[in-house]
């Protein structure tokens, strides 16, 4: 990252005091602990912040610390409250009601015996809250992977920053960090919390290490980055764990392999041979090998008899 778009981050941050994170629908391990990292990392001062996903978390991403603050929406989005306002004087209005037309909600405002001093223009139209100025997008490829996450009329005015490291990002947002050469977002997240000097707590330290480690098999990976070996180096120094789970659960699949002992070249019987069935055997191998006697006169001479001519 150049210092002019750190510098640039760093001022959004100060300016804004409502901010977003999002993460696209189902979630999986890394995506989802770099947005509650980021999240964990940035509620630590004075700001609102919130984090949003379309989707209900599943059971993988459960034990991640903070993951019950998942919201579906932006406050100012979606759930908001809608008010409607206009001016209004004694004896203009009636009475207000409402119809449903066509899939339509219609507000009647019945005029009273004075008539209406305001126009069209002077109609307001707020939510409840505001939208996050500003929102962080993370390990979302496209901006429709958020679904009714991102409502973009309500957030027509919030500046996006996208961090992401897989190739079919589409680089959305006036700020993309998309790192091609990282193996997980969760270091890219990490090391964006060290360029801001944003504290790294144990929490946080074990959200980013159960990321990385997902991603990359347990550092197993052939696509492994060195960032992520530096970042896991890091993380470890603020207290995160390496899980062996898979690591264990490898050795036991390969102790159940079956692996055939070698021959022994004495020949043995079956389990159901019987020591009658062998002697058997041995006999009719002896008496295939008993020597067959000649005829007593096989030896004696012999004596030619012909026919005699007369």
């Amino acid at each position: 990252m150049d210092n002019a778009t750190l510098e640039k981050i760093k001022d959004l941050l100060a300016k804004n005091e409502h901010i977003g994170i999002a993460v696209g629908k189902n979630p999986g391990i890394d995506e989802m602990a770099a947005a509650l990292s980021l999240h964990l990392a940035l509620s630590q001062g004075a700001k609102k912040v919130t984090v949003v996903c379309p989707t209900e978390p599943i059971v993988e991403v459960s034990s991640l610390v903070g993951i019950n603050k998942v919201r579906k929406f932006f406050d100012g989005g979606s759930t908001g409250d809608l008010t409607v306002s206009f001016p209004y004087k004694e004896g203009e209005i009636e009475k207000i009601s409402y119809t449903l037309e066509e899939g339509k909600l219609n507000i009647l405002v019945k005029v009273g015996e004075n008539g209406l001093s305001f126009n069209e223009e002077d109609v307001e139209y707020n939510r409840g809250a505001a939208a996050p100025g500003l929102v962080f997008i993370v390990g979302t490829p496209r901006l429709s992977d958020l679904g009714t996450a991102f409502d973009v009329v309500a957030l027509k005015d919030s500046k996006v920053i996208n961090i992401d490291y897989k190739p079919e990002n589409q680089g959305f947002g006036d700020i993309p960090l998309i790192g091609k050469n990282a193996s997980s977002v969760c270091e890219l997240v990490a090391n964006f919390m060290s360029f801001l000097d944003l504290k790294i707590d144990i929490d946080i330290a074990q959200n980013l290490m159960s990321g990385i480690t997902s991603t990359t098999d347990n550092f197993q990976s052939p696509k492994t980055s060195s960032l992520a070996f530096e970042t896991a180096a890091l993380l470890m120094k603020k207290g995160a764990v390496r899980e062996t789970k898979n690591l264990k659960k490898n050795i036991v699949e390969a102790d159940s392999f079956f692996i055939p002992k070698p021959q022994s070249q004495t020949p043995s019987f079956s389990k159901t041979s019987t020591f009658a069935e062998a002697s058997a055997d041995k006999t009719i191998g002896t008496e295939e090998k008993k020597e067959v006697n000649p005829p007593d006169d096989w030896l004696a001479p012999k004596i030619y008899k012909g026919s005699t001519s007369v």
